[in-house]
Formats: C-alpha cells, sequence, structure tokens
C-alpha cells in the first residue's frame, strides 16, 4: 500500500540560528509516523548564513529540499513557492522562527486526513509582546472574520495544514498568506481550527510589527473585493455608477422645476454644479467598472505569473528551472 506523502513548507528570512534546531524537531515529531516526508525550506533572499546552513542539512537528510529565491519576495511569495514545487498529498505549512511547534504537526496531518481541506492552527496562549503584536492581532482577527465571514480566532498563525488539491489551485501575493482560509472558501472547502502550542522566539528578531497593519488592512480590502465581486466587478462600480446618474437625473429633475414653473434662476445654484457632476461621475463609474470586468475575464482566463523568481532549486527530481513553473521575471 502506497505511503502518503507529506510536505512540509516552511519560509526561512534570516533564520540562520533557528534553521537546525527547527530541522531536529521536525525530525523528532514525524520518526514514528507511517507517512513520507519531504521539507521544502524555502530561502526567501537571506542575507545571513541560512542558506549555508539549510545546504548542511540537506546534505544529511535527502529529505530536505531547498528553493532559494533571488531576492526577498515576503513570506507569501515563498509559500507560493513552496505550493508550486511540493508534492504531497498533505501540505503542511510553518514559520521557521521556532515559534511554531513541529510537535503538533501529527495532529494536523490526521485532520486533514480526517477529510478536513484545511486544518487552521490557533495560537490559544500566545508568546508575543502584548501592545505590537496581540492587542493588534484580537482586533485584526475579528475585523478579518467579520468582513470575509470565515470565523477563525487566529488568521495570523502560519501553522496550517492542507489538501494538495487546495495549495495548488492559489495564488498567493502582498500578505494574502494570512487569508488562505477565506480565499480558499470561494472552492466551497471545508476546514477547521484546531489550537496548537506557541512559543516563546529564542533567536534572531521578530518580522512582524505594527508597520504591516497598513498592508493588511489593504491587502483585506483587496480580499472583500475578491471574494464577493471579483467574478462581477461591474455591480460594484457599476452600482455606484448608477446611483450616482439617479442622484444627478432626480436633483436634474428639480432644477428644471425650478427653472420653468416657478420662473426661478438656476445658474448660480450649487445644486446645478452638483447635479453634473453626479451625472459626470456616474458615467466614469460604470465605464470604470466596464474595464474592471474585462481586466477580470482576462484574470480568470488564465495569466499563469507568479510573485517570485528562483534562483536556485537542490534536492529537487528537475533542477531546471526553466521547465518549472513560470515566474514574473
Amino acid at each position: 500500500m502506497k505511503k502518503t506523502l507529506v510536505s512540509i513548507v516552511i519560509p526561512v528570512f534570516d533564520e540562520a540560528e533557528n534553521v537546525g534546531l527547527l530541522h531536529e524537531e521536525i525530525i523528532a515529531a514525524i520518526k514514528d509516523r507511517a507517512e513520507e516526508y519531504e521539507i521544502i525550506f524555502v530561502d526567501d533572499g537571506s542575507a545571513d548564513d541560512s542558506l549555508a546552513v539549510l545546504k548542511k542539512i540537506r546534505a544529511g537528510d535527502p529529505r530536505v529540499k531547498i528553493i532559494h529565491l533571488r531576492k526577498n519576495f515576503g513570506q507569501s511569495a515563498a509559500i507560493s513557492a513552496g505550493f508550486a514545487y511540493c508534492r504531497g498529498e498533505v501540505v503542511i505549512t510553518m514559520d521557521a522562527d521556532l515559534q511554531n511547534d513541529p510537535a503538533d504537526i501529527p495532529l494536523l496531518v490526521d485532520r486533514v486526513r480526517e477529510g478536513f481541506d484545511i486544518v487552521n492552527g490557533w495560537r490559544r496562549d500566545r508568546h508575543d509582546k502584548w501592545l505590537t503584536r496581540r492587542v493588534p492581532s484580537f482586533f485584526g482577527n475579528k475585523l478579518i472574520s467579520w468582513i470575509t465571514g470565515v470565523k477563525l480566532h487566529d488568521y495570523g498563525c502560519t501553522l496550517r495544514g492542507f489538501r494538495s488539491d487546495v495549495v495548488k489551485n492559489l495564488k498567493l501575493y502582498g500578505e494574502m498568506h494570512r487569508y488562505i482560509p477565506a480565499i480558499a472558501s470561494r472552492m466551497g472547502i471545508r476546514s477547521t481550527e484546531v489550537a496548537v502550542n506557541h512559543r516563546s522566539r529564542q533567536f534572531g528578531r521578530s518580522k512582524y510589527g505594527l508597520s504591516r497593519t497598513f498592508r493588511v488592512v489593504l491587502d483585506l480590502i483587496s480580499i472583500k473585493f475578491l471574494l464577493a465581486y471579483s467574478h462581477r466587478p461591474l455591480q460594484v462600480f457599476g452600482g455606484a455608477g448608477l446611483l450616482m446618474i439617479l442622484t444627478g437625473v432626480f436633483s436634474g429633475m428639480y432644477l428644471t422645476y425650478t427653472k420653468f414653473v416657478l420662473n426661478q434662476g438656476i445658474a448660480n445654484r450649487p445644486l446645478l454644479f452638483f447635479t453634473l457632476l453626479m451625472v459626470f461621475l456616474g458615467f466614469q463609474a460604470i465605464s470604470l467598472g466596464l474595464l474592471a470586468e474585462m481586466l477580470s475575464r482576462i484574470y480568470h482566463e488564465g495569466l499563469d505569473k507568479n510573485e517570485y523568481s528562483i534562483r536556485e532549486l537542490i534536492g529537487f527530481e528537475n533542477e531546471n528551472i526553466d521547465d518549472r513553473p513560470r515566474t514574473l521575471f
């Protein structure tokens, strides 16, 4: 009987002190498991010795594979690269900073094999700074759950389990990795949430901070649009445009009544300029909606581009980059 292959995808950025210990903990967590495993480290343009350490790990463990990106493209792009090259029926994602506990990997694998498409980790007891991490995260999770309609306690937890057919149909960019459950909800997936262990950072420094909040909010606007209107953008812009045109028409009718029935002058009235503005902006909004509709058709008809560029593949059966999934560059 063929064993289930599990892919563990780990984005790495300046984590030279952590990746060796992380690898040891992963091996300890999976050594008694019946599945086969591949461990894919995606070096996201690290400036320290992370790549050299990963190559040493690879020399002693053939299950380890390395994707070396040309520069720092961000966590979403790194995860996306791992998704593109992984072969597992079950895919696990986790951070490289040792705050995610590899001992939780078997739990995630088992829940996916029970029939769930996505198993989301929930850091119930977080070991992060209260003001800069935990408070923004609490309100952010509430906001994301409300806007997307996908209720989760912890959108920011990278430790997740997936069925392979889910990750192979995801396109990630910006800070979209945190919204994977919401993005995947369009596929009609079955998801659940499990409490996982969270540990304090021992080495290096966190790559997160309050500055990311603004990027997260902007990406949240994009996610809401993608979830609700990506297939029908004209309903957004067209609806607003029709509302503005109707407002202009009704105010124009009032001005017409004022001019020809009440015999009052309207040339110097602000309402006249408001009427013209509403009609003009309404037609502009509808035109924008039509353009968005055409761009949406182009997008959904197969622009196959990725948000990363690969310098080197190590440990894969085919290490010829030119024959692998296309990139932006």
